[in-house]
């Protein structure tokens, strides 16, 4: 039953063979590698305004000057991630160049800076997709986190049957996401062109502004600043791409920035003409096409496009977070497996870890989009600051022909980042402390793990200088608690393991059950040794494990190996196993961490 239903909703499993046909086109990379940072213009814009509206409505027309300094820095990245795809042409983005360039720790900042970015990346995205679901239908305010709950775990499914699969289903929402806001933004300059905008909406650019102060302005930045997250995500997903795999990146990539600066700039320009203010229960995006079309048709159809890329944009994560895992994984920081292929031959480990803990999140911020965005912009800058900083130590080092304009886009690239990044750090810090206590968490742990693996390669590897000392023979140890066909099956066993000696051994609770055991089992099987420990406590473990440790001592002086052979029967029915003690369970789980005994369960499968 439950094998039907994984292949109900993943699939039938795919031949490793069939990995070339799972490979991304220009128009399927950019919907489901672009989502998240071309969704981010639905609140990138509204985030200038709540902070500019601390100080008044009068302060909204700094939202277009601080739009063009976003600009900048999105003209800075495109151009030096452009840089990167062809530089490391297998992926990794920021964790890969840092590592390279900047050393091991500084590619770990990375690394672990954008894992927890993409875990943001799916909680922020789908927070505000059901923030702009709850905008056109306000009675479902209430079950905002079940509705972000159910969406992730529809994602996680989607991701599981395949990264073209996915990719299918959701361009479809995003590229009609981008012609909503294209006939929002072109219907809304028509009006501004026209005259049918009335000037007193908005003040005039350049007026001057009681309370406006640079602290102000730096911080409506750094929150402009959150539109620009997931611009790192197609650098970091190269083996996706169908080959040339560098080329279709690059080409991709160009066309998401510009799709991204149109759409930023589009929105920034119109909510300051409209005089649209921040509001906690609509956000400026339904606002805004409900300003220019009423609540007809069409504004059902932008928030709808909107609410839905936002949620899907949830899927730039899902991509990028499972390969970065993968670079992770192979250079031992983090568990091996997430290096295994699922049944679609996706990273399906990462797809289920970045589902569960994403989760996690939503419940704990109780779907809260505005508490989340810092932590998960300045987990953004700060991989693009090292990146932009390796790519500098690479050109310095290597020095290519035409290395200077490279390096002049880096070094831009890499300054507007690290302000960005101390902006956060001086105007959010009630907001983003945390990650100076996460980040370094779990560095600590990336090395843990680490020099985990060094220690078990050092003890795993084969030297010819410690020549292994062989074994001379078995002596098996065989639990009882009766004589049974179950006991009977694992005694057969014993005897054809050639084993110097067997040996019976039952805890017994009872002097009585003790003495009947023994002269049943003398005359059932005499050829082999039964001793009986008597439990005063009713521990089956505490006696079986002091008689293992005297036997122990004593073969070890002999060279010899012990073995526990553990009788189990096996209900034909999973659930009948509830309704048995797990005897064996507990001898084998206190066992198996025994230096010099082996374990082993010798099952006997019931018919009925």
């Amino acid at each position: 039953m439950v094998s039907a239903l994984k292949r109900f909703l993943i699939g039938r499993p795919l031949k490793s063979t069939e990995l070339g046909e799972q490979k991304l086109t220009k128009k399927k990379a950019l919907a489901i590698l672009s989502s998240d940072a071309l969704s981010s213009v639905a609140y990138g814009p509204e985030q200038i305004l709540i902070v500019l509206f601390t100080v008044g409505t009068a302060a909204f027309w700094y939202s277009v000057p601080i739009a063009i300094g976003v600009l900048v820095l999105l003209i800075a990245l495109i151009l030096s991630y452009r840089q990167i795809i062809f530089a490391y042409p297998r992926g990794g983005g920021a964790y890969v160049v840092s590592k390279n360039n900047l050393g091991m720790n500084s590619g770990l900042i990375a690394g672990g800076s954008l894992l927890v970015d993409y875990i943001l990346t799916v909680a922020v995205s789908v927070s505000a997709g059901t923030d702009a679901l709850t905008s056109a239908f306000p009675a479902l305010h209430v079950h905002a986190v079940a509705i972000a709950v159910f969406f992730v775990l529809l994602i996680t499914v989607l991701n599981l049957r395949g990264i073209r699969e996915s990719a299918t289903i959701l361009a479809y929402p995003v590229y009609l996401f981008v012609a909503a806001l294209f006939i929002l933004i072109g219907a809304g300059l028509y009006n501004v062109f026209t005259g049918q905008v009335p000037a007193e909406l908005h003040a005039a650019v350049g007026t001057p502004v009681a309370g406006i102060s640079l602290f102000i302005l730096l911080k409506a930045f750094a929150s402009g600043c959150s539109a620009l997250t997931g611009v790192e995500a197609i650098s970091n997903a190269i083996p996706n791409f169908k080959e040339p795999a560098p080329n279709n990146a690059a080409k991709t990539l160009m066309a998401m920035g510009s799709l991204l600066a149109i759409l930023f700039s589009g929105i920034v320009f119109l909510a300051f003409y409209y005089g649209i203010a921040p509001n906690a229960q609509e956000t400026v995006v339904s606002q805004m096409a409900e300003g220019i079309f009423g609540r007809n048709f069409i504004y059902y159809f932008i928030q709808g496009t909107t609410a839905l890329i936002l949620i899907l944009a949830a899927n730039t994560g899902y991509s990028a977070f499972p390969l970065l895992a993968v670079n992770l994984a192979k250079d031992k920081f983090i568990p091996r497996m997430f290096t295994i292929r699922g049944d679609r031959l996706g990273f399906s480990n990462g797809i289920l870890i970045l589902g569960f803990l994403s989760i996690l999140l939503i419940v704990a911020f109780k779907g809260k989009t505005e508490r989340l965005i810092p932590l998960y912009a300045i987990g953004v800058f700060i991989p693009f600051t090292l990146a932009q900083t390796g790519m500098i130590v690479k050109w310095f080092r290597e020095k290519p022909k035409g290395w200077m304009p490279k390096l002049i886009i880096n070094s831009l690239g890499a300054l507007i980042s690290f302000v960005v990044v101390m902006m956060f750090l001086l105007t959010k810090f009630t907001q983003v402390w945390p990650i100076l206590i996460f980040l370094p968490l779990i560095i600590l742990l990336f090395h843990r793990i680490h020099k985990h693996y060094m220690d078990v390669a050092e003890q795993l590897r084969v030297s010819a200088a410690e020549p292994t000392v062989p074994i001379k023979g078995n002596i098996i140890i065989i639990p009882v608690a009766s004589i049974t066909r179950v006991v009977e099956n694992a005694l057969n066993y014993a005897k054809s393991l050639s084993a110097n000696q067997i040996i019976a051994v039952s805890v017994c609770f009872d002097k009585e059950e003790e003495k009947k055991l023994e002269e049943k089992w003398e005359k059932w099987n005499p050829d082999v040794r039964l001793v009986t420990l008597n439990s005063l406590h009713r521990s089956i473990v505490h006696p079986l494990t002091k008689f293992i440790d005297m036997i122990e001592h004593k073969a070890t002086d002999q060279n010899y190996q012990i073995m526990v052979l553990i009788p189990e029967f096996i209900p034909k029915k999973g659930w009948h196993h509830i309704l048995h003690n797990q005897s064996s369970l507990l001898i084998r789980t206190h066992l198996l961490y025994r230096r010099n005994v082996c374990v082993a369960t010798i099952p006997y499968h019931l018919q009925k």
